[in-house]
């Protein structure tokens, strides 16, 4: 594992290196709005993608590197987020096929992000379909503009909704709410599965 700083128009973003023997793809994670890149969640989509041999960076958004806790607005996280992916597609994982992720307000971003940075897949964990309670202010158009395979892994009581199957998307229900650690087990499984098919096809002969 190795961390560095990544200059933003933001500031600094902080990032986690987590590199496979032999990587056939790097995978971008984001962490939710309040929480950082430890969430349990996050700690397992990334070994599950290691042992798939994918290179992963777990981002830390310049807001929490500044110590903030309210996170900066969509278009500024968005912004940063597409700066740690240039620099890291042209120095780091230059060839590779990128994958962009995260969980709560970072898959948000890895949806909204998804086009410009020319990821090939997206991982969106616990996806905050509508805020708690308000099914009126939903979000969906975010999964639903992606053109690209899509798997969305969602605690069965999320108080933030449950997106359905769509074009290009997979919806993986488990046990537990928000923070998905009813079945960790379960989701390193499901993640490792998934990356394994979708980047199959993309593979040289």
């Amino acid at each position: 594992m190795t961390t560095r700083l990544v200059d933003t128009p933001h500031g600094p973003a902080r990032v986690e290196m987590h590199c496979a023997p032999e990587g056939r793809a790097a995978l971008l994670l984001g962490h939710g709005a309040g929480g950082g890149i430890l969430a349990p969640d996050l700690v397992a989509a990334a070994r599950a993608a290691v042992a798939a041999g994918v290179h992963v960076a777990l981002v830390e958004q310049p807001y929490r590197v500044a110590g903030r806790r309210a996170p900066a607005p969509a278009k500024q996280l968005d912004a940063a987020w597409l700066a740690v992916a240039e620099e890291l597609g042209s120095r780091s994982f230059d060839t590779l096929p990128l994958l962009f992720g995260g969980r709560s307000s970072g898959a948000r971003v890895a949806c909204r992000t998804a086009a410009d940075g020319q990821a090939v897949a997206v991982l969106c964990l616990a996806f905050p379909v509508h805020p708690p309670g308000r099914p009126e202010k939903s979000r969906l158009a975010e999964l639903d503009a992606l053109e690209v395979p899509s798997l969305v892994v969602q605690g069965e009581k999320d108080p933030f909704g449950m997106p359905s199957p769509g074009h290009h998307r997979e919806v993986v229900v488990q046990p537990g709410d928000h923070n998905l650690k009813g079945d960790l087990e379960g989701l390193h499984r499901v993640v490792g599965e998934w990356l394994g098919r979708i980047l199959r096809p993309l593979e040289v002969v």
